[in-house]
């Protein structure tokens, strides 16, 4: 397929996701100078909104519900973007360009992006539907949660991965008991070193929060509402509400319906381009091609919503170029920020380069002699020099990153 841009006017582009990277994608293509029409379709009956700081800042009530918003309906008014919330979009036809919604209405592309994000994985144990177990993925759950832990004495949460840990911490800053069930053996065990996952979890511990590390959930306990739950091993929690953060998988049904090729993701080209012609997919639900990687991956970030909306943009308006931003992330918990750049999956060597036992540390991650990336606790200098590094290829500043530092 060749690398094609919209006409400046007369071509509308539909937009199927209300989140992060649909809204930069509207924003990016305005900015880019396109007059044409922008639809944007979400399931949520929320204006846009930001996912990070569900799990943290919101929960503790620092946060409001305007300072979350994306942006405000007059944006929307005064750069000629049709939102439509509440009213997912049921099927894509690509032989048409026309995608259909549940009220009935029917929206023709000339071109289509996908943003469709992902949802949050269900345990399917016995217990799971009782009133006060709740998951968070979106900002009705976050306001259930709140809500709840503002009574609740006791919380358990299902998984310690960074969702898990964000709310363990909001909720432990919230005067609640916090126990974590974990079915590997380190918190973030997915994402991080043994040395980083080892320095969160001793943080957690002396805020007062239980680690049931290797265990998994047998059921829930109660009938009316949820009083506990019980272990794999036969250990029994007392809770006042359970949060289940397990992970999330992509939304791909509307692109599997429509034909297109999905494999744990919708699988896109270096523009970000699918199968389909006219049609992009951007955000938690695609699986691109990234020069830090061996193979296609699949990212749930700010970062990557945001720079692969800016990157359709470019494409649709007449700019295109390969997808190859360094992926980022950060997490704040515990009173400390974690930030990491580049994929360190995969890794054969760590280096340290200064003192966990201080909390100001890096944990370089290297396979062979090619660095892929690394974690980075109160150390903002050395994660910006990182990220130059990996952007750059330049040899001589990972040596400088690695100078001074000591093997694991």
């Amino acid at each position: 397929m060749t690398a094609r841009h919209l006409p400046d006017s007369g071509a509308t582009v539909v937009i199927v996701g209300g989140g992060q990277a649909g809204t930069q994608l509207a924003s990016s293509l305005r900015g880019n100078g396109f007059t044409g029409r922008i639809a944007m379709v979400s399931d949520d009956t929320a204006l846009p909104y930001q996912r990070p700081p569900l799990s943290k800042g919101y929960l503790t009530g620092r946060t409001g519900p305007e300072a979350v918003r994306l942006h405000g309906p007059e944006y929307y008014a005064e750069n000629s973007v049709q939102v439509l919330t509440g009213d997912p979009a049921v099927r894509v036809l690509p032989s048409a360009h026309r995608v259909l919604l549940r009220s009935g209405t029917e929206l023709r592309y000339d071109h289509l992006v996908l943003a469709t994000g992902a949802r949050n994985r269900s345990l399917p144990v016995p217990g799971a539907d009782l009133p006060g177990v709740v998951g968070l993925r979106t900002l009705a759950e976050a306001d259930v949660l709140r809500e709840r832990l503002a009574s609740a004495d006791r919380l358990v949460v299902v998984g310690g991965g960074f969702v898990g840990m964000e709310v363990s911490s909001s909720a432990t800053d919230l005067g609640a008991r916090v126990s974590v069930i974990e079915a590997h053996e380190r918190v973030m065990a997915r994402a991080l070193t043994p040395v980083t996952s080892e320095f969160f979890a001793e943080a957690h511990r002396v805020r007062g929060v239980r680690l049931e590390l290797g265990e998994q959930v047998a059921r829930f306990l109660g009938t009316a509402t949820v009083t506990g739950v019980e272990t794999a091993s036969g250990r029994r929690l007392p809770a006042d509400l359970v949060l289940v953060g397990i992970g999330v998988e992509p939304n791909t049904d509307l692109a599997e319906d429509a034909g297109l090729d999905v494999r744990d993701g919708i699988v896109v080209d270096a523009l970000l381009r699918t199968s389909a012609p006219d049609i992009s997919a951007i955000g938690d639900c695609a699986r691109f091609p990234t020069p830090f990687a061996a193979a296609p991956v699949r990212l749930e970030s700010v970062q990557n919503a945001v720079d692969q909306a800016r990157c359709v943009a470019a494409r649709l308006t007449g700019t295109a170029r390969p997808y190859r931003p360094v992926p980022w992330f950060w997490s704040r918990q515990a009173g400390v920020r974690l930030q990491i750049a580049g994929l360190t999956g995969g890794h054969d060597r760590t280096v340290v380069r200064g003192d966990p036992a201080r909390g100001e540390f890096s944990v370089l991650c290297f396979r062979g002699d090619r660095l892929l990336g690394a974690e980075s606790v109160g150390q903002p200098a050395a994660h910006m020099a990182v990220r130059r590094a990996l952007e750059t290829g330049d040899r001589a500043m990972v040596r400088e990153l690695v100078d001074g530092s000591s093997a694991p």
